[in-house]
């Protein structure tokens, strides 16, 4: 090779002297090279049979990541059989090496525990992640309550376009299927009660069953059970995906406070719409019910109507009515929390999204059972 030539491809050469194998490197070991640079070094493995062994890096003209970290696998390997190490190493390949350092990851093996300590650290994890959970909302309620706060002292922050949008999406859009579900809820729960009552001879008592169950428990609690699966689960995939995009830190930078720009006309909408809709849904559960009572039963609507006024009074009325703003505070803040804890990945998307909707089905039922105990305790 003439004198200032650079060798086209990496070398090596091997020297016994005394009790020490010396792997004496030349060329270019780089990632260009590649195939080049694993046979050598299958070689190396191959024929070193004495130790200490030298990597003599003197001849190398140029090292790369690869090179580096191959080297540095190679002499790891060697190392379990006996001494092995580097010599002649530049500055900067000495720091090359040491940054491409081989690294194992090998899995450390996992402690073993009972099956019934397992069980037990999963069930004390749940717990502690409720209450994060529950504390964290608590906060996020009183930093929604402070944004309505300085949206009602400064009445041009208020968005309604924004709100009449969400309004649209949530209450006009979602009139078709929750007036279908509870239509058909309305005739089953009916039907099957005309089933059971007939046995008693009390077929009439089954309008006060509908007007009763729907008027106070059904009609909101469908509603709400709808929309947290329609509605919540959009807030948070929309709110999630401005998180992926970094759009809610631009607010941010741009001197707007996304939970105003946001969660307030969200959350507006659901207050607003919820009730609209459980209305909706309670009517349609009773027109179903009552074409059921007809059919299956022989009341005809005038006595079913009769016997609906009889049945049910105002307070039976307003307690569906009642709940459905504090139903849509829940769904709102928990889709909302969700959205904002979404991270930089397609998956903890989907994660939050789950959750999201899961966390406010069974809450919306949780506050159900509460306002149920809190009327019958004042007898409303």
């Amino acid at each position: 090779m003439a004198q200032g030539t650079l060798a086209q491809e990496p070398d090596m050469t091997i020297d016994r002297e005394g009790g020490q194998t010396t792997v004496r490197l030349s060329g270019p070991w780089t990632a260009p090279h590649a195939q080049r640079v694993e046979a050598l070094l299958g070689e190396i493995e191959a024929e070193v049979d004495s130790f200490p062994v030298l990597f003599d890096l003197g001849g190398v003209e140029r090292l790369d990541t690869l090179g580096a970290w191959t080297l540095d696998r190679t002499r790891h390997e060697l190392s379990a059989k006996g001494q092995a190490d580097f010599a002649n190493a530049s500055p900067e390949q000495k720091i090359l090496l040491e940054e491409a350092a081989y690294r194992s990851f090998e899995e450390e093996p996992k402690p073993r525990h009972a099956r019934s300590v397992d069980f037990l650290v999963d069930v004390g994890r749940s717990v502690a992640g409720a209450g994060k959970d529950l504390v964290g909302g608590v906060g996020f309620l009183g930093e929604l309550v402070s944004a309505m706060v300085r949206v009602v002292i400064h009445p041009r922050r208020f968005r309604g376009t924004a709100v009449i949008n969400q309004l649209e999406q949530i209450a006009y859009r979602g009139v078709p299927i929750i007036v279908l579900i509870s239509f058909l809820v309305g005739c089953i729960v009916s039907q099957q009660g005309i089933f059971q009552l007939i046995k008693f001879g009390a077929t009439p008592f089954v309008v006060d069953l509908i007007g009763i169950l729907v008027l106070r428990e059904l009609g909101v609690l469908l509603t709400s059970i709808m929309v947290a699966g329609r509605s919540g689960s959009a807030f948070t995939a929309e709110i999630g995906s401005m998180k992926m995009r970094e759009e809610i830190d631009a607010l941010r930078v741009m001197g707007l406070d996304p939970i105003e720009v946001l969660i307030v006309p969200r959350v507006l909408a659901l207050i607003i719409g919820l009730p609209l809709l459980t209305f909706i849904a309670s009517i349609a559960a009773l027109v179903g019910g009552g074409l059921t009572t007809w059919v299956y039963g022989g009341i005809s609507p005038d006595i079913f109507l009769d016997r609906l006024r009889a049945a049910v009074g105002m307070n039976t009325f307003l307690v569906g009515l009642i709940k459905a703003p504090f139903m849509a505070v829940v769904i709102g803040i928990i889709a909302t929390l969700e959205g904002m804890a979404v991270a930089g990945s397609a998956e903890s998307l989907g994660r939050h999204v789950t959750s999201s909707v899961v966390k406010a089905i069974f809450m919306v039922i949780v506050l159900d059972g509460l306002f149920a105990m809190f009327f019958a305790a004042i007898n409303y």
